[in-house]
């Protein structure tokens, strides 16, 4: 078996392993490194979903990368335009020449006598396993599970006579015309599915346990199209994307700040948008605007099947399914010739791939996030983990500026291994993502890393904080520790 070495190996080539892959080597042309890709084809996420109009939940200004801003006046892009963006940006860049596709990280230790991680990758389609090794590792592999979307039990399911489809794992050749249609679900993927199936379908109806808050959001920008008449593209789309990131925090912000209003302006725009006879409680939640992320629709597309009919919504929960259908709590009977869980995901860190430091394992959720990018007591490993009140990408961004600063710092310095050291016993018991409750985040509290109470251990998912962060404070801070060549493991120690 030969063993492939590279300066800097990346695990995942989605949008995040493309985007740090991009820096990479724009700055350092003379480094060596390759992605892992456990696909067929980069896109991650984008090449993974592929159900009815699957689109992006955040503006596409501030989900595209800083250093290619997105050039498309659409807000909301479908699944394909952003495959086709994430597979430019890397031919740009050069970068689709280093993907490996059809592996599969199945571990990675790290030596401190050798000062190299060594990667172990499964070819699923040979069954061969390859390895690598590396002196900086990143994973950039998304927070769910690939294999399998999260799907609860449902009383009398093995009943239902008709097809059952997770999103996650979509049949290419579903035909659902002139049929009846039941989303279970009220997120993200719901409100994307609904409008898009109810153009065929029979009818379609969105079930929910309980409500989400839903917004209408242009389909198209106007203002950028309105300052392209006069202005460069680049300039435009540049402006567009500092704009909307502003728009983002403040609305955020106050919905802490003031939930009250914001919830009244919220739902005062889905009354405009599904008439004024329409029963409200189904989009009315239990609680406050971004407890849980917002919901975007394009020009209220939802809103708009809703009003004429061709969709209903049903907030219950199920009794039982039926050979025909479901039957909810309340009586009502729904008819369904295919039911759709649309009930989120799995999470997994790491692409479900083992670390270990010297042979000795290390589990995530022990360990705390430093600027929530590198790990605590993890040498030369960056964890690339994106925004949850923002667009994803945002962060991504800024861990890739922070691995270049970075590893120029250790050039200069001549360096070898770089390791977060907490020597305050910062940690809280805090996961990095518990401000949200949404399903899906709360099943991520025995996985996900933890965070301290302190700078830099504490998370706060806010863009300009991490700006100030990653881009402006010093990288040698005293608490990230280096080494030079051959006396890593004192810094391990």
């Amino acid at each position: 078996m030969t063993t492939q070495h590279v300066d800097v190996l990346i695990i995942g080539a989605g949008i995040s392993g493309v985007g740090v892959a991009c820096r990479l080597r724009r700055e350092f042309p003379g480094r060596t490194f390759a992605i892992l890709e456990r696909r067929e084809q980069l896109g991650g996420t984008w090449d993974l979903f592929r159900y009815p109009g699957i689109r992006s939940d955040s503006d596409m200004f501030t989900f595209g990368f800083e250093f290619r801003p997105w050039d498309d006046l659409k807000v909301l892009a479908d699944g394909t335009s952003i495959r086709g963006y994430i597979g430019a940006t890397a031919r740009e860049y050069g970068v689709d020449r280093d993907i490996r596709y059809g592996l599969k990280v199945v571990s990675a230790d790290w030596s401190s006598e050798q000062q190299q991680w060594t990667v172990t990758a499964l070819h699923e389609a040979s069954g061969e396993t390859q390895t690598w090794t590396c002196g900086f590792l990143v994973t950039a592999t998304g927070y769910y599970d690939y294999d399998n979307g999260y799907l609860p039990s449902f009383p009398g399911e093995e009943t239902f006579e008709g097809q059952r489809i997770h999103p996650q794992h979509w049949p290419e050749d579903l035909d659902y015309a002139g049929k009846k249609v039941v989303v279970i679900g009220s997120g993200a993927t719901a409100v994307t599915l609904v409008p898009a199936m109810a153009d065929q379908a029979a009818h379609v109806t969105m079930l929910q346990r309980s409500p989400s808050y839903v917004f209408s959001l242009p389909a198209l920008d106007k203002i950028s199209a309105f300052l392209k008449r006069f202005l460069p593209d680049s300039l435009v789309f540049r402006m567009t994307r500092r704009r909307n990131i502003v728009l983002q925090r403040a609305i955020f912000k106050a919905s802490r700040r003031w939930p009250k209003p914001v919830r009244k302006l919220l739902l005062a725009g889905v009354r405009r948008g599904v008439g004024p006879d329409f029963d409200m409680t189904h989009f009315s939640p239990r609680y406050n605007p971004w407890d849980e992320r917002l919901c975007a629709v394009p020009d209220g597309d939802l809103f708009e099947v809703l009003r004429d009919g061709r969709a209903s919504v049903a907030t219950d929960t199920i009794e039982t399914f039926t050979p025909t259908g479901i039957r909810l709590a309340s009586g009502q009977e729904l008819e369904a010739d295919i039911v759709v869980t649309a009930t989120g995901l799995n999470v997994q860190v790491l692409g479900g791939a083992a670390i270990s430091v010297d042979g000795e394992a290390r589990n995530l959720h022990d360990v705390l996030t430093y600027k929530s990018v590198l790990l605590e007591g993890i040498p030369n490993l960056m964890w690339v983990f994106g925004y949850t009140n923002a667009s994803w990408t945002l962060k991504v961004d800024l861990a890739g500026a922070y691995l270049v600063r970075l590893l120029s710092h250790m050039d200069a310095t001549g360096q070898a291994v770089a390791v977060a050291v907490d020597r305050g016993d910062n940690a809280n018991g805090d996961g990095i993502v518990d401000e949200l409750s949404a399903g899906y985040i709360q099943r991520t509290k025995h996985v996900m890393p933890r965070q301290g109470r302190e700078h830099p251990w504490h998370v706060l998912m806010d863009y300009k904080h991490d700006s100030k962060v990653l881009l402006t404070e010093p990288v040698d801070d005293g608490i990230l520790q280096f080494a030079p060549a051959r006396v890593a493991s004192d810094a391990v120690a």
